[in-house]
């Protein structure tokens, strides 16, 4: 259950073809949504705090009562030819116990865009930094089965009100009700997992 919790947390399936059918291509909602303009990745950097999360997915809506307290750390990717991607290291309780999450976010394209892929899996995870001033907060699309869910992160546990106001006009410009505008915990944060709770997804 605990497995089947984690990867709940990471990204869902795509939706399966069916065979023979010819796949209508269309525009990917995620690729209507702008780039934070000249996006910086090393100004990027660091420690975010989850501060807010806009999404109309099921689960969500069932469990947001038990979302924890949520932090992640970005950097630059340091390996040869992969310079250009964004690591990203989640820290999250679950079932009480804290975790890390390692992943790795491929530049799709354009600076600001990436591509989240899962080694032997079709999955993927789309995601944009749409706006951010480095400095207090960071807006971040993301895109499961063509689904769009947002999420706010600050340098601080907290932010200033026009920035929840500003996210919450990100929210509603993509249809998203406040109903379904979810604050994350300010208390309760992981300072760090230990050697048996850490999911490494970076080489994939």
């Amino acid at each position: 259950m605990l497995a089947s919790t984690v990867f709940t947390f990471l990204l869902f399936l795509w939706p399966p073809q069916v065979l023979g059918q010819k796949k209508k291509v269309t525009e990917d909602p995620i690729d209507k949504i702008q780039v934070q303009a000249n996006f910086n990745m090393d100004k990027f950097a660091g420690q975010w705090y989850l501060l807010s999360v806009a999404s109309e997915c099921n689960y969500l809506k069932a469990n947001n009562h038990r979302v924890e307290a949520t932090t992640i750390k970005a950097a630059r990717s340091t390996k040869p030819r992969e310079t250009e991607n964004l690591l990203v290291h989640t820290l999250r309780k679950m079932d009480g116990i804290c975790w890390e999450i390692k992943q790795q976010y491929r530049k799709n394209k354009i600076n600001g865009r990436f591509i989240l892929k899962v080694r032997g899996s079709i999955r993927q995870l789309d995601m944009v930094v749409a706006e951010t001033d480095y400095e207090n907060y960071a807006i971040l699309y993301y895109q499961r089965q063509k689904k769009i869910t947002i999420k706010l992160y600050g340098r601080g546990k907290t932010a200033k009100d026009d920035i929840y106001r500003k996210f919450d006009g990100h929210a509603s410009n993509q249809g998203i009700d406040l109903l379904y505008i979810y604050p994350f915990p300010t208390y309760g944060f992981c300072e760090k997992a230990d050697q048996f709770h850490i999911l490494d997804e970076t080489s994939s």
